[in-house]
């Protein structure tokens, strides 16, 4: 009998993310992007973080206001409605926070290095650009076949990948559908996979789809059964993007005060998927509730 992987969000947190750790987030670009998990990161008042993400939303920003983070690894950091982010603009100009500057083909890059085991990754991007002058992990190269000049870009293993999905089962084999972005190269190049699910189903449900499971439930630490785990972002087939929520960071973040404020009301002071939605409110949530369906044509893996 296999045992379950399913905890609570505080639980696998506390298991598996120590301080100092290197931590992927928001891999699917703009969509299906672990706001619960980065906000229960903050409640542990995890220290010293590297974050890893192509495109990861004002979700960085919140954890780099909250004082979790030393170091950023990124392609973009910023409101993906209104621009700025303010928090991350203040700890680069203090030099408090360190930058790791990536294109978004650079960073996917380093991570299929890391999920294929290997030490970099040959390619023709970033040559002439100015990411040499942040990014260590960029080198000049000659290809030994050709005597082109190439950029190697060196491989990136998070210590821990966070992914949000429609559904998973406890063992923590999981569904996920819309723009995938980098995530299944970054749970291969990570050493543990915390996923947080909209639904937790049964096994029988995953095994229907083979070719729709983001991961192999064995590479998983935990599976954490999080309802709006992903809100203010969208979840393809479940709510759409809050475009509210995107505003109203952006008005209460331009100063310390203001985040401050913003982070006892919608991060400190919920202890449990309930207080996230008697905050959010039945009348907004509603709101985002899909407008049209778009199922996918069904798939015979009959033998």
């Amino acid at each position: 009998m296999r045992p379950s992987k399913l905890l609570t969000l505080p639980e696998a947190i506390g298991r598996f993310v120590p301080d100092d750790s290197s931590v992927a987030l928001g891999l699917s670009l703009e969509s299906l992007i672990p706001f619960a998990a980065g906000h229960e990161l903050i409640r542990q008042r995890k220290r010293h973080l590297t974050l890893i993400g192509p495109i990861s939303d004002i979700l960085f920003d919140q954890l780099i206001g909250a004082g979790c983070a030393r170091r950023v690894r990124a392609a973009w950091v910023g409101n993906v409605i209104t621009g700025s982010c303010y928090n991350l603009r203040r700890g680069v100009e203090s030099g408090v926070l360190e930058m790791e500057d990536h294109s978004n083909l650079t960073l996917a890059l380093g991570l299929r290095a890391g999920a294929m085991g290997v030490s970099f990754m040959p390619a023709r991007t970033a040559l002439g650009s100015d990411l040499f002058k942040t990014n260590i992990g960029l080198k000049v190269i000659t290809c030994p076949f050709s005597g082109d000049r190439l950029t190697a870009v060196a491989a990136i293993n998070p210590d821990v990948a966070f992914i949000h999905v429609q559904r998973a089962d406890e063992f923590g084999n999981a569904h996920a559908w819309g723009n995938l972005g980098v995530t299944r190269d970054a749970c291969l190049a990570s050493r543990h996979i915390i996923i947080t699910a909209e639904e937790i189903v049964a096994p029988d449900v995953i095994r229907s789809d083979p070719n729709r499971v983001i991961t192999p439930g064995f590479r998983v630490s935990a599976v954490v059964h999080r309802p709006w785990g992903a809100h203010p972002a969208p979840v393809p087939g479940h709510y759409n993007r809050d475009h509210q929520a995107f505003i109203d960071y952006r008005g209460a973040s331009q100063t310390l005060e203001g985040f401050d404020e913003w982070q006892r009301c919608w991060v400190d002071a919920v202890g449990s998927p309930e207080d996230y939605l008697d905050l959010l409110g039945t009348d907004r949530a509603a709101g985002l509730a899909l407008k049209n369906h778009a199922p996918s044509a069904p798939a015979d893996f009959g033998y």
